[in-house]
């Protein structure tokens, strides 16, 4: 069930036994930012389960995106509370490697139950 989207971009909210998953497919963009945001305030704070992020069908992401993600770690790091960011397709991780924020990110499956 995909919880919400904007126009090219949608997020589903997966709760399991010791994560939340967040799937995100789709393009995310200043047109999708708010529609993410709304998502990750519902879950960053949890600091019960890890937080997951799915890129496998993310297709794009620019500036605010990123911003976002890095804005998540880092209120995640401050609850000492995991996040982990998986699946992240090669175009993707291209940006992050040139951005400079894959080495904060946490790509370990535990707590994936």
């Amino acid at each position: 069930v995909w919880l919400m989207s904007a126009d090219k971009f949608q997020i589903e909210q997966e709760e399991l036994e010791k994560s939340i998953q967040l799937h995100i497919r789709g393009e995310l963009d200043l047109a999708a930012a708010q529609t993410f945001r709304q998502a990750l305030e519902a879950v960053v704070h949890r600091e019960d389960k890890a937080l997951i992020l799915n890129l496998s069908q993310l297709t794009y992401i620019d500036s605010t995106g990123i911003g976002m993600v890095v804005s998540a770690l880092k209120i995640r790091d401050e609850l000492k509370a995991p996040l982990s960011v998986q699946h992240i397709p090669s175009t993707i991780r291209k940006l992050f490697d040139l951005t400079g924020i894959s080495a904060f990110l946490n790509e370990g499956i535990e707590g994936t139950a």
